[in-house]
């Protein structure tokens, strides 16, 4: 009986050590089984980061505010980190639509809400995703194989389509704190519309809430190209303007885009207009 008793506790034994994680590093206590850290350290700073909230202002303390839109190329070098395939920001948005962390507002321009930013009406997860596939005709067959008629579906999304965002921004001066500052008002991917076999301009697929999706970019890491240990979140890269960009529109009595009234290489100089008299507002500012 004895001699069963110990051949049961043997056996044991055996299942319980075979169920070890292997040992490289060679210690002498032995490690229980699961899945292994990739790398030498977690990475924990960024995935439980949280944000940094915005200092509390006052409309009786903006002494200067100017709205502008601006856009960011992701075939530019310097931003090309939006799109990389490890962390590519449109499908950090379009999952967190999809799994109801975050809301899309439609970009359509209605009598109430002339430019379509304002965020005004809600989009469902299943209309936000269908603002990036392309309509295509499939045929449809009865039972005998013969071709009845078509409809109209959406077809596959493609991430790397994408290749700019446009953002909304406030640039205030704030006279209780001194400080000259833009705050982001919402971000919008652009797709190129297609119709009749014509390609038209790249128009916003919808808009986000900049300060809802702060929350989910500050725990997602940005790759970098020099080095992997950079510590820098979108949420990061967003704040700390960390990205090239030109601007399209600044506000304007008569609601006129840069491209309504300059062409060519002018559209550059006025956005660069833009840009330095924004930059001379500041500098003014401090001097005597």
């Amino acid at each position: 009986m004895k001699k069963i008793f110990f051949a049961l506790i043997l056996i044991a034994g055996t299942l319980r050590l075979s169920a070890q994680a292997p040992n490289l590093n060679n210690d002498t206590k032995p490690k229980p089984a699961e899945r292994p850290v990739d790398g030498f350290y977690q990475k924990t700073n960024i995935l439980n980061a949280r944000v940094s909230p915005y200092a509390s202002l006052r409309e009786s303390d903006v002494m200067f505010s100017k709205r502008v839109w601006r856009e960011i190329d992701l075939r530019d070098k310097v931003n090309m980190i939006f799109a990389s395939p490890k962390s590519r920001l449109i499908t950090i948005l379009t999952d967190a639509i999809q799994a109801g962390e975050l809301t899309a507002y439609d970009a359509s321009s209605t009598k109430d809400d002339v430019n379509g930013d304002e965020f005004s009406v809600v989009l469902k997860a299943e209309e936000a995703m269908a603002r990036f596939a392309d309509s295509v005709l499939v045929p449809i067959f009865d039972k005998d194989g013969n071709q009845t008629g078509t409809v109209v579906t959406a077809g596959e999304f493609n991430p790397d389509s994408i290749v700019k965002f446009r953002i909304k921004e406030d640039w205030i001066f704030d006279k209780q704190r001194s400080v000259f500052e833009p705050r982001i008002v919402g971000i919008a991917p652009m797709v190129r519309i297609s119709a009749a076999g014509q390609a038209f301009d790249e128009q916003p697929a919808f808009w986000i809430y900049f300060p809802e999706v702060r929350h989910l970019l500050v725990t997602k890491a940005v790759v970098n190209r020099s080095n992997d240990a950079t510590g820098l979140s979108y949420d990061d890269i967003f704040m700390k303007r960390v990205f090239s960009s030109y601007i399209v529109k600044e506000s304007n009595p008569e609601d006129l885009r840069i491209k309504d009234y300059a062409l060519g290489i002018d559209r550059l100089y006025e956005s660069e207009r833009v840009k330095k008299a924004l930059m001379d507002f500041e500098h003014d500012l401090w001097s005597f």
